[in-house]
């Protein structure tokens, strides 16, 4: 089974990307979570012709199993290069690459709230787009900074069952679907 791992955030060490890093080593046997990357997109316009890296994006999703999104909460959102991505992707009309793909969503924050209103914000995006988002288990990760080491590893431990939990239900939920 391939889930295809989406960071919200574009920053150079980012804590959602750390997230999908540790998802990967933590997958269950015969799971392969690759990793994409949204940060040289342009800004979503339906006069620009889909460039060549949209179009790998799209194809990406459309052959994936599933999608993992890992993000973080920007002024009780997603980051805006999270949104433009989810745009193109779902471009042009009658060609989304998102329709009926099962996913699942990790969080997290400096705050005490992990992310949970950019979870509650993606949700609602992505039902515009037909997305069947798994309900539980959460993974959201709050006060990020003190779960990982200075290298970037994920330290706790309580964060990194919930990330298995969340990936056996993932692969049930896919199953479930297909």
């Amino acid at each position: 089974m391939k889930i295809l791992g989406i960071g919200g955030t574009l920053r150079k060490g980012s804590y959602s990307r750390a997230l999908l890093l540790e998802a990967q080593k933590l997958a269950p046997e015969g799971i392969v979570i690759e990793l994409t990357d949204i940060g040289d997109f342009p800004l979503y316009n339906p006069d620009i012709v889909l460039p060549d890296n949209v179009q790998k994006f799209k194809k990406d999703i459309e052959e994936a199993d599933a999608v993992l999104f890992s993000t973080a909460e920007y002024n009780y959102s997603i980051p805006g290069s999270l949104k433009n991505a989810i745009d193109w992707a779902s471009r042009p009309y009658g060609n989304n690459s998102w329709e009926e793909k099962p996913a699942a969503i990790m969080s997290e924050s400096m705050g005490m709230l992990g992310g949970i209103k950019a979870q509650l914000h993606l949700r609602q995006i992505m039902l515009a787009i037909n997305v069947y988002f798994l309900n539980r288990p959460e993974v959201i990760v709050p006060n990020v900074k003190e779960k990982f080491d200075d290298e970037g590893n994920l330290i706790d431990e309580h964060t990194k069952e919930k990330i298995k939990e969340l990936l056996e239900a993932l692969i049930k939920w896919v199953e479930k679907i297909k």
